[in-house]
């Protein structure tokens, strides 16, 4: 059963760090691109940063651009986005997602979603 399971989410004040992670099974998530995304309440979903399957990394706003860094690690079978310096609109579910197609929205494989809240 193919399967991404997101972890590492939760309340942090702001100028904190979270690692969120996304763990595979049923299939092996190197040979696949995964992105990250994130939705905030009454906003649409948008991406956050993307690996490809030969490690070029991605990074869209640019509001998380030098702050997250995202990283794979193949014999956990997991992606990791690093958060640092986090700021109260980096509110939002994140949820990682895998393909064989560059990182988009119109990706197969999703997780279910870890809650980030930075928050005082």
């Amino acid at each position: 059963q193919v399967q991404l399971v997101e972890s590492g989410g939760g309340l942090v004040q702001p100028g904190g760090s979270l690692r969120l992670s996304c763990a595979a099974s049923g299939f092996t998530l190197e040979y696949y691109a995964v992105g990250w995304f994130r939705q905030a309440p009454g906003k649409e979903r948008e991406g956050v940063s993307c690996i490809g399957s030969s490690g070029d990394v991605t990074y869209w706003p640019d509001s998380v651009k030098g702050r997250f860094t995202i990283s794979r690690d193949g014999a956990k079978n997991t992606v990791y986005l690093q958060m640092n310096s986090l700021k109260p609109e980096d509110t939002s579910i994140y949820y990682c997602a895998a393909d064989v197609i560059p990182c988009s929205l119109r990706m197969t494989y999703w997780g279910q979603g870890t809650q980030v809240t930075v928050s005082s």
